[in-house]
């Protein structure tokens, strides 16, 4: 089983490239969104059992939320229902050249306001992502505090540091779960900045220092991915044929079908097949969980790309 704690958002996002956030346009949306919202769903759909701590407002948008993940499978029974105040949202603009940019309103609403619970269920992962760590102080202590009783309960943590500029506040919680962790999934970027070196070979060897860590899949947008562990050569592998129109939510869903892979016994090779489609598939629908993922699209699109590796 695996479970996350962090923000259950709904993201309102422009019709069209290059529309900036500060003049009047149209927007699209509610879609549900988060990224551990889309991490957790994402792994419910591959059929592991999921769940999430978290929390929405008692409001449209938090039955937005509520109903998605319910109807994949996953267990909300951990979702906080705050009567007082709003559901977290994100509006969100995208440029011509693929980058986007967020306004975030997560700190002041229930997404931030889970606490770790008294006992943590069984679980063969708890995945961690960076931008819940930076919601705010409070929350992110609590996050530290809930991976550490899921360790303790005998689960592996995995963390993906998921760095949003908009969200930075400084905290050294990143840290304080990177000592924990077993199974890293960073960008290039983030890599080197978790690791305090320049290039990619540095960062990899500085990090495996940490005798906790297995396996460090390194995501490399377009590029695919790397998969480094310590007893293999590096496995570089590349990406699906799908044209893009989406690529939100792409790396939350690579690292919950990878992990699904290893819960479920694949390879290294497998579980990065795996990963990769469930990521490819996600970009070819607009909204951050609206690709069509599930085991069946994934192997389909594996073995009509047997070239891709």
């Amino acid at each position: 089983m695996i479970w996350t704690m962090g923000e259950m958002i709904v993201e309102i996002m422009r019709d069209k490239v290059d529309q900036p956030l500060d003049k009047a346009g149209v927007f699209l949306g509610p879609y549900p969104s988060g990224a551990p919202a889309i991490f957790i769903d994402t792994a419910a759909r591959l059929g592991q059992k999921a769940g999430i701590i978290s929390g929405v407002g008692c409001d449209d948008f938090g039955k937005n939320l509520l109903d998605r993940l319910n109807a994949d499978g996953v267990d909300t029974s951990l979702v906080l229902q705050d009567p007082t105040c709003s559901t977290g949202c994100a509006f969100v603009m995208y440029f011509s050249d693929g980058e986007r940019k967020f306004i975030f309103h997560i700190g002041n609403t229930p997404a931030a306001k889970a606490k770790a619970p008294e006992t943590v269920p069984t679980a063969d992962f708890f995945h961690v992502m960076g931008c819940s760590l930076m919601a705010s102080d409070v929350f992110g202590a609590e996050i530290v505090k809930t991976a550490k009783k899921f360790r303790e309960a005998g689960a592996k943590i995995s963390f993906d540091p998921n760095i949003r500029p908009e969200l930075m506040n400084g905290a050294d919680t990143p840290k304080e779960i990177l000592a924990m962790t077993s199974v890293f999934m960073p960008g290039v970027a983030e890599l080197k900045m978790m690791a305090g070196c320049d290039t990619v070979e540095e960062s990899v060897a500085k990090l495996f220092e940490n005798p906790t860590l297995e396996i460090i899949a390194l995501k490399r947008g377009s590029k695919g991915c790397t998969i480094y562990t310590r007893d293999a050569e590096p496995l570089d592998f590349g990406i699906y044929p799908i044209k893009p129109v989406d690529a939100t939510g792409a790396g939350d869903s690579f690292d919950a079908a990878f992990l699904c892979g290893i819960i479920d016994g694949k390879s290294i090779l497998e579980a990065t097949r795996q990963a990769t489609s469930a990521a490819s598939l996600n970009t070819a629908a607009f909204g951050p969980m609206e690709g069509k993922i599930s085991p069946e699209t994934v192997a389909e699109l594996i073995a009509a790309n047997p070239q891709v590796g």
